[in-house]
């Protein structure tokens, strides 16, 4: 499930954010001193990459984990839903500045997953939008001058807007107009999407920081058409429609490979990516695929908890809706996240987590963000939270429930020294390995 962004006029205190947020500091733009640990932190030695070297290897999992770090989200601006100031005055938002990827970086992340507008327009005819391509162009500048890695993960495309994460408010908080889901029904969109990564791949395959092209954010057109949420329900009676991740993907990597056989490509599960849905997704023939998965489960019963609600870690929860309690800990997560076990070993494939956190005033997040991020390791998951927000008050200010600096407190909207991040952190520190030291054997 996807982050609910209200407009400004209809926020409310406490606004529920979630995947496809790690929000940076409430400071403007260039203020970095504001950031916890970083004020002293050294900032990675910038400087080229060294001259060999090969992506996959990142991926492989045999070397453990390798790439730690969190996502950046943007969308197109809707100035009569978004006003002036939300999500800034430019054509895609928020503002993203190098200030906020230094102190990204100077917290110990190596990694920066760009939860990035398509290149191509929504609607047809499907062609580049050249001031979407302009703002990835500069947030991979921005990422190789404070030493990230990339991962590039497109949100929208032909066929598909970004409403589609937080679709139930078509018609309450946005304009239903704005929420575009044809890709899902219409071969032609499938088709320009296949088009749109060509061209991606095409632009991108010889930049040294990125390495990884995610094909899709949260495959859904199961839950959208079908009000399915479940692999059981949809396997294998849709199987080869339309519908099905598994017809699809394989096309675009397909037409990615015409231009470029190295970049590591990254496929979600459908089922907007959760750990359940794995199973059903199919490996292709390629050697050089990474495949991920979403994570916040439980959601409804833990992580995404409104500020009032009592759930805690460990605890006895009601986590499959039988009415009755469950265990919930560590070897409840070890048994939902067997799931990535069973599919490396079945396929000898690498999965990896690109998204997964937990809302910041949730009793007990700290202790639950430790076992889980210690699960992710001990299967070799490169892992990169929900998410790393810009140092841009207006949005701040209002969308900050996975804010890891403010603390656990919803009130609070300032950087403060807490428990949570220093797990986060504490993971951080393990990275070795940046753009600039990077080389294979």
């Amino acid at each position: 499930m996807k982050p609910f962004y209200l407009p400004v006029a209809l926020l409310v205190p406490f606004l529920i954010v979630s995947a496809c947020g790690l929000p940076a500091a409430l400071v403007e733009p260039g203020e970095t001193d504001a950031l916890p640990n970083a004020a002293t932190a050294q900032k990675p030695a910038n400087g080229p990459p060294a001259t060999a070297f090969d992506k996959w290897s990142l991926w492989t999992g045999e070397g453990g984990t390798q790439l730690r770090g969190a996502n950046v989200w943007q969308r197109i601006v809707v100035p009569d839903l978004d006003g002036p100031e939300f999500l800034g005055s430019g054509y895609v938002g928020p503002p993203i500045t190098q200030a906020d990827l230094d102190g990204l970086a100077a917290l110990g992340a190596n990694v920066v997953n760009l939860s990035h507008p398509g290149l191509y327009t929504e609607r047809p005819p499907y062609v580049l939008d050249e001031q979407v391509q302009a703002n990835l162009d500069h947030l991979i500048e921005m990422a190789a001058q404070a030493d990230l890695f990339v991962v590039i993960t497109f949100r929208t495309g032909p066929g598909r807007s970004d409403f589609t994460f937080y679709r139930d408010g078509a018609g309450e908080w946005f304009d239903p107009e704005l929420l575009i889901e044809s890709v899902w029904t219409d071969a032609a969109a499938q088709d320009a999407w296949v088009d749109m990564w060509r061209t991606a791949a095409e632009r991108y395959r010889d930049e040294p920081v990125v390495v990884g092209y995610d094909l899709m954010c949260e495959p859904n057109g199961e839950g959208i058409f079908l009000d399915v949420y479940d692999p059981e329900a949809f396997f294998p009676e849709h199987a080869g429609s339309l519908l099905d991740w598994n017809q699809f993907y394989p096309q675009i990597v397909n037409g990615i490979r015409e231009v470029d056989a190295e970049t590591p490509i990254l496929v979600s599960a459908q089922g907007w990516g959760a750990v359940r849905w794995l199973p059903g997704l199919e490996p292709v023939n390629d050697p050089r695929v990474v495949y991920m998965v979403h994570q916040y489960e439980p959601q409804e019963a833990y992580t995404h908890q409104v500020p009032a609600g009592g759930n805690s870690y460990p605890d006895e929860l009601d986590l499959d809706g039988d009415g009755t309690a469950d265990q919930f800990d560590r070897a409840w997560l070890a048994e939902y996240l067997s799931a990535v076990e069973s599919f490396q070993r079945a396929h000898g494939a690498p999965v990896s987590v690109n998204e997964f956190g937990v809302e910041r005033w949730v009793p007990q997040a700290a202790a639950f963000m430790a076992d889980q991020m210690e699960l992710f390791e001990s299967y070799g998951m490169n892992h990169s939270l929900w998410a790393w927000d810009p140092a841009w008050a207006p949005w701040t200010g209002s969308v900050n429930g996975m804010n890891y600096l403010f603390g656990p407190d919803p009130e609070n909207a300032v950087p403060v020294e807490n428990e949570l991040l220093g797990v986060i952190t504490a993971f951080w520190s393990r990275n070795t390995i940046r753009p600039s030291n990077f080389a294979s054997e």
